[in-house]
């Protein structure tokens, strides 16, 4: 591995530890976007757009969207954009989560997205989210928090208790993952969880209102393997995504015009105010086409591109029957284009070719991903984001082990690979149309 692959990694380390939920994963992007000359907009303000700006706009605190206006027409150009989610699978604190029982003080939660629940048993668990409360002068504020510092713990019941653990135990999500975090204090006291927040984060006389909090695993990033061939972490699936498209839009040359957006609710369906399948993105790039002077965003689609990004099934030794065997994409293997015909994912033959040439380009390998034809498949932001737009768009993802555990495992190199493709299509020249013969 190289001096410069280890930096990324230890940057994309860093990021990964630094952001345990859509608020803080926003937060940090919008540092680093700021640290590179990228300024704020707010939705509610009049855009004054012109070649050369870079900017972000965020909404709820948990999607954003970063743009640099090209220096080419829209009309020759198109618009490249590249798309990713900002929320993962996890445990959501319930908003009357305390639970007094067997003499220990609980908090009810009920799961966020397809998460596997067996691997969030016996962790180190914080909880990070955000507050909504009211200050000592009756202002109602928001702030994002982390305890940061492991608090709770969900444990295994023996298996003396269940000598079937190993061969068929199922988890309940009611009865079985509520976290223990302390001794209760009386058998018959009442604790406020609410309070213990206030007293933990807030200014004094502040009351928290309301809160979306969610726990998570506090071991951090770390590369493994004897080769250090591999990097585990937590929300892998799709901060890995976010982080790879931030770098890239980083160092885009403001030629073309080009766009990243990080969604929140993808794990859920993305029908939100902020997820793919709501306005947000719709009405910002409607934003930046009138300010070009486009007559609309119709008139330069077929120049455009979407590129989804979120991670794929690699190949699994211990469950090679589970892939098709003319596909299995393999860790560190490069990144993989994943085809449906269901249209799970968005890739066309033609928005295939696009990102192979992209790949050549930048000497990266690529690989393809299709599921088993008995076997159904996720879904990510292209489809929808395609069906909204109507911009061609394909499905790309860096390949991954323990997809929507609290803890997954990717290739060391491909994270970095994937960047060098984004960013080389963030600055190719001309406009991405193939001709029709």
């Amino acid at each position: 591995m190289s001096n410069q692959t280890q930096q990324y990694n230890v940057d994309l380390s860093a990021f990964l530890d630094a952001s345990p939920t859509p608020f803080h994963a926003v937060s940090s992007m919008s540092r680093l976007l700021e640290g590179a000359g990228f300024t704020r907009l707010h939705e509610s303000d009049v855009w004054d757009l012109k070649a050369g700006d870079r900017h972000f706009v965020t909404r709820n605190g948990s999607s954003i969207i970063a743009f640099v206006v090209g220096s080419e027409s829209l009309a020759n150009s198109g618009m490249r954009m590249a798309g990713a989610h900002t929320d993962s699978p996890c445990l959501m604190v319930k908003p009357q989560p305390e639970i007094n029982q067997s003499g220990y003080f609980q908090l009810g939660v009920e799961v966020y997205g397809g998460a596997l629940l067996n691997p969030w048993f016996d962790r180190d668990l914080s909880i990070a989210g955000r507050l909504v409360y009211r200050d000592a002068d009756q202002q109602l504020k928001q702030t994002a928090v982390d305890f940061k510092e492991p608090v709770a713990m969900i444990p295994s019941l023996a298996i003396h208790l269940d000598r079937e653990a190993n061969s068929g135990r199922t988890v309940n999500a009611q009865k079985h993952i509520p976290p223990v975090l302390m001794l209760a204090p009386q058998a018959d006291a009442k604790t406020d969880f609410r309070a213990l927040l206030a007293e933990k984060f807030l200014p004094a006389k502040s009351e928290v209102l309301d809160f979306e909090l969610c726990f998570y695993d506090t071991q951090p990033a770390a590369m493994v393997g004897l080769k250090q061939e591999f990097l585990a972490s937590a929300r892998l699936d799709n901060l890995l995504s976010c982080y790879v498209a931030t770098q890239a839009l980083l160092a885009a040359d403001g030629t073309n015009t080009s766009l990243m957006v990080c969604n929140d609710h993808e794990e859920v369906g993305s029908v939100s105010a902020i997820g793919a399948d709501g306005p947000f993105l719709e009405a910002v790039v409607e934003r930046i086409v009138q300010a070009e002077g486009s007559s609309s965003l119709n008139s330069v689609a077929d120049k455009s591109l979407m590129i989804s990004c979120d991670n794929a099934h690699a190949a699994h030794p211990n469950f090679a029957d589970m892939h098709d065997v003319a596909h299995m994409p393999l860790l560190n293997g490069g990144p993989v284009i994943k085809v449906n015909v269901k249209q799970r994912y968005a890739t066309t033959s033609v928005t295939s070719a696009l990102f192979r040439e992209l790949c050549d380009q930048v000497d990266v390998p690529v690989q393809t991903f299709v599921s088993r034809s008995d076997l159904g498949c996720g879904s990510t932001i292209g489809p929808i984001t395609s069906s909204r737009l109507g911009i061609p768009t394909l499905d790309v993802g860096i390949p991954q082990l323990a997809m929507h555990s609290c803890r997954e495992l990717t290739g060391s190199l491909d994270p970095e690979r994937l960047t060098s493709v984004l960013e080389a299509f963030f600055n190719r020249p001309g406009n991405l149309a193939i001709e029709v013969e």
